[in-house]
């Protein structure tokens, strides 16, 4: 089977069992009733946070309806007319794709997080006791290592895995054409393209693959949920930054909220579900994470730790040299399809 093949296979229905989880629209009778939709990742953080934020003064008896899925496929369902009223996604562009639609607000990311609400990097995960003995990026590159990671179409997590992998090469001072056959190798690799990052884990989990390119809080929260998985945190890695925004017509309800998921408090929730906080929130208490490789130390600093912004020259230029029709990896992938 092919890698498109796997692709329709594995996450051709994935959007559709967002769409019916979210029962009746955000504008109800109840104005403490909110809508949220963003990317499977970071659902359980999300859920610390909500519980917390309804123990507040501005969150008290907030109560939340939810649709969880691709990041792509949720942005798009949200232009769509999927109501919202606070979003939660992979990747930037996902949001401005509101921002370009009337349905986000144009200064959303004015504000000292740019717009950022949750933060990871990219890391390997691999068998317990990691049996072929994965230490880097360069191993992916071996005969005997198969690799699953999500889809670049649907997936925001799949952008920032495969944009990690090129940046091992193309970080390191190697040219263009190194770095590309360096990503192609890889891409030849894979195994499965599941329609989500969570679905790539779940497809992991069920015995595919030798390594799963994944977030790190996804790596902490499997442990912490029992899997028999370790993950490596590669020594050159590429932050991971989440988008969040409030919707034009969202309740006020929203905006606190996203208050609350800023401060130190917020930021300590998502950390006690692998996320590492926000470097633009001082003062956020990170206990012991457990399922962290080493739970007292649980978010390690990188050798070498690449930005969107500061290495790629931010997500325009990001989308249309690797991600449009004639996009690096839209080609490679195709290519590694075959006919």
């Amino acid at each position: 089977m092919s890698i498109l093949q796997r692709i329709g296979a594995i996450g051709g229905t994935v959007v559709v069992a967002a769409v019916l989880v979210w029962g009746a629209p955000s504008a109800s009778s109840d104005a403490r009733t909110l809508g949220l939709v963003g990317f499977a990742v970071p659902k359980a953080g999300n859920h610390a946070a909500q519980d917390a934020f309804a123990r507040t003064d501005a969150g008290s008896g907030s109560s939340w309806r939810e649709s969880y899925g691709p990041s792509g496929e949720q942005s798009r369902a949200v232009a769509g007319g999927l109501p919202a009223d606070y979003v939660h996604f992979s990747i930037t562009p996902d949001v401005t794709r509101l921002v370009d639609a009337g349905m986000v607000h144009e200064d959303w990311d004015a504000g000292p997080s740019h717009g950022i609400v949750t933060e990871s990097v990219v890391v390997l995960v691999v068998r317990e006791g990691n049996p072929k003995g994965i230490a880097g990026w360069d191993d992916l590159a071996r005969d005997d290592v198969g690799i699953v990671t999500p889809n670049p179409g649907s997936s925001g997590a799949a952008r920032w895995n495969v944009l990690a992998a090129w940046l091992h090469v193309a970080g390191a001072g190697g040219s263009r054409e190194e770095a590309e056959d360096f990503l192609s190798t890889v891409l030849d690799n894979v195994e499965a393209l599941p329609g989500s990052g969570r679905d790539a884990t779940t497809a992991f989990q069920g015995g595919t693959g030798d390594v799963l390119i994944s977030y790190e809080n996804e790596a902490i929260l499997a442990r912490e949920n029992g899997e028999d998985v370790d993950y490596v945190v590669p020594e050159d890695t590429l932050l991971i930054e989440n988008p969040g925004a409030v919707t034009t017509d969202a309740s006020p309800l929203a905006q606190d909220f996203l208050d609350f998921v800023l401060t130190p408090e917020g930021q300590a929730l998502y950390a006690s579900t692998g996320f590492r906080p926000l470097r633009s929130v001082e003062g956020v208490a990170v206990g012991e994470v457990e399922g962290a490789t080493d739970p007292s130390d649980p978010f390690p600093e990188p050798y070498r730790l690449a930005t969107i912004d500061g290495d790629l020259g931010g997500w325009d230029a990001v989308d249309a040299t690797f991600f449009d029709e004639d996009g690096i990896v839209t080609r490679l992938l195709s290519e590694a399809a075959g006919p």
